[in-house]
């Protein structure tokens, strides 16, 4: 056993991938099964202060990577500096995944999941976030492994997504439309309401009268967040490669921004007109992380601080503008 534990996988020993794995479900096992037993509506500020308690995690989780990184035995696969692409890859993944909460919402509203249902099926969904980020991951890993060149696809897909939001404009998605809805509703037995904190019941068949099982519309709200989870990864997966190919810190990285946002959600979504202007200061932040990978072809690499910099920098202006402006606004409106 203790020679499988320190065989290497993905570039790191199965012990440091173990353990990830492991402080991941010990979280998600206290935050359900001890802070939420009971289902309740969450509070802005008890959401705030989980917030601050899975930042602290994540920060905690950094600082163990750069010591184990920089002063430790360990060294990162691709030769970053490991301390500063960990925390790059955090602010960055968090930045993005603000967009996730106002599809979050929408998706929510529209099955009509009452708030003290919505945080037990949010952790629910990071379970399957943990093995689809994965999975994607892995297989980003292995074709920038294998063909170096793939990392440019990804740094001008950054550059075009960016500039798409510069310039093009956002609509809501529709959720009646949503292929999963869809194909759910086509091909399984589904509830017209909801029974409780249940995903599937048993109802009576609408022509035989017997007991079968049927989906509730917290299952379906379950299955489309995770979907468009996938859907925001198309960027935001490309955006960390960028940053760092080490596929450790690439995944350790997503996951800790992933497990604050369920937190952090509820204050969000009560606030989320405040930060329209935002998705200006993330399209910038893609084109800047896509032009850094060209850039450190054709000029040498660049120190892995400036992209940490710079990407603060960049999301802490688009968020300090959208309060001034908004509240411009509505101070203008109320007179």
């Amino acid at each position: 056993m203790p020679d499988i534990l320190f065989a290497l996988w993905l570039a790191k020993p199965v012990w440091m991938w173990a353990a990830f794995i492991s402080l991941v479900l010990v979280l998600l096992a206290f935050d359900l099964g001890v802070l939420h037993r009971k289902d309740r509506e969450l509070g802005v500020a008890e959401s705030l202060w989980l917030s601050l308690f899975y930042v602290g995690v994540a920060v905690a989780f950094g600082g163990y990577v750069w010591w184990a990184f920089e002063t430790g035995s360990l060294v990162t696969s691709d030769g970053s500096h490991a301390g500063v692409t960990y925390f790059t890859g955090y602010f960055l993944e968090k930045s993005l995944s603000i967009d996730n909460v106002f599809v979050i919402s929408l998706i929510f509203g529209f099955f009509a999941i009452p708030r003290k249902y919505q945080y037990r099926a949010l952790l629910w969904g990071i379970l399957a976030v943990i093995v689809l980020r994965g999975i994607m991951i892995g297989v980003g890993a292995a074709l920038v492994r294998e063909f170096e060149w793939v990392l440019f696809l990804f740094a001008a897909f950054l550059i075009f997504t960016g500039i798409k939001m510069l310039f093009g404009q956002q609509h809501a998605p529709d959720i009646a439309q949503n292929p999963v809805v869809r194909f759910m509703k086509r091909w399984m037995r589904v509830s017209d309401r909801l029974h409780g904190e249940k995903f599937l019941v048993r109802e009576p068949d609408a022509k035989t009268g017997r007991l079968v099982l049927h989906a509730t519309p917290l299952l379906l709200a379950l299955a489309v967040i995770n979907v468009a989870d996938l859907i925001f990864a198309v960027d935001s997966v490309p955006a960390i490669f960028a940053v760092t190919t080490d596929t450790y810190i690439v995944y350790t990285a997503n996951i800790m921004a992933i497990l604050g946002l369920r937190a952090l959600y509820f204050a969000l979504a009560a606030m989320i007109h405040r930060f329209q202007y935002l998705q200006y200061a993330l399209a910038l932040v893609l084109v800047f992380i896509g032009g850094k990978v060209f850039w450190n072809h054709l000029f040498g690499k660049a120190d892995p601080i400036i992209s940490l910099v710079a990407t603060v920098s960049i999301i802490g202006g688009g968020i300090l503008f959208s309060l001034w402006k908004t509240a411009r606004t509505r101070a203008r409106s109320a007179i």
